[in-house]
């Protein structure tokens, strides 16, 4: 089973989790925590998480920004089995990497960022009032 933990600074985790349960509903797969918004430690809720992952489950760490205290400490987590760490993470991303029943290689994870960083545009007015088509 794929288990993924989403980390961040403040409530954006659990703005993914809100975006996540109206597009696609609720995903059992998805655990969220906002950090710093109270006494919570990070480590605490990350080995909690771990102690409901099993040898086989496949593990996704994702976090908000990379380099920040959040992704850092995720970072010692990688050496624990089957686990990943995606960090810089978008809505696209998370719903993907969430909606996706098998469990993701590493070339298909990289794919999903990649296909997540391409969602990410600026919105130009069109110069010639054409509509443009969205897909």
């Amino acid at each position: 089973m794929k288990k993924i933990l989403l980390a961040s600074h403040g409530r954006f985790a659990s703005g993914i989790k809100s975006s996540m349960n109206i597009l696609m509903g609720a995903s059992d797969n998805l655990t969220v925590f906002d950090a710093y918004i109270d006494e919570t430690n990070v480590e605490t809720v990350i080995d909690e998480f771990y102690q409901t992952v099993s040898e086989d489950d496949q593990v996704i760490l994702m976090s908000d920004l990379y380099g920040g205290s959040v992704n850092q400490i995720m970072f010692r987590y990688l050496n624990k089995p089957n686990t990943t760490l995606v960090t810089g993470v978008n809505l696209a991303c998370v719903l993907e990497i969430a909606a996706t029943e098998n469990e993701l290689s590493k070339d298909d994870i990289k794919e999903i960022v990649a296909n997540a960083k391409e969602a990410m545009l600026v919105v130009e007015d069109n110069d010639n009032n054409e509509e443009e088509e969205f897909f």
